[in-house]
């Protein structure tokens, strides 16, 4: 069993920035990939952005270039840093962990972020 606490959600203005951290209670080395979903009142929850074993990163079209996401195995934790943020930003933010040769997946609890106009 793995457990995932996200962090780092608030309420901030159009424009503004906010981090996201994932922290892993186990170690996130050896992962298939992670990744960031949200989900906004009334909608699905969609992805955001992943990042596999290899560093390879993958992105939502709404969020290029505004989001990075990144990890460091030192810490088992994988960040989402949020830039340029908008109104339809706005949703609960989860984390997702793909893990080992069977792809057992993982979610945190959920963090939300509020962009105001």
């Amino acid at each position: 069993q793995v457990q995932l606490v996200e962090s780092g959600g608030g309420l901030v203005q159009a424009g503004g920035s906010l981090r996201l951290s994932c922290a892993a209670s186990r170690n996130i080395f050896s992962v298939n990939a992670m990744g960031w979903y949200r989900q906004a009142p009334g909608k699905q929850r969609e992805l955001v952005a992943t990042i596999t074993r290899s560093g390879t990163t993958n992105y939502a079209d709404s969020v290029k270039g505004r989001f990075t996401i990144s990890r460091d195995n030192a810490r088992n934790t994988v960040y989402l840093q949020m830039n340029s943020l908008k109104p339809e930003d706005t949703a609960v933010y989860y984390c997702n962990a793909d893990y080992g040769v069977l792809h057992s997946n993982y979610w945190g609890q959920g963090t939300q972020v509020t962009v105001s106009s």
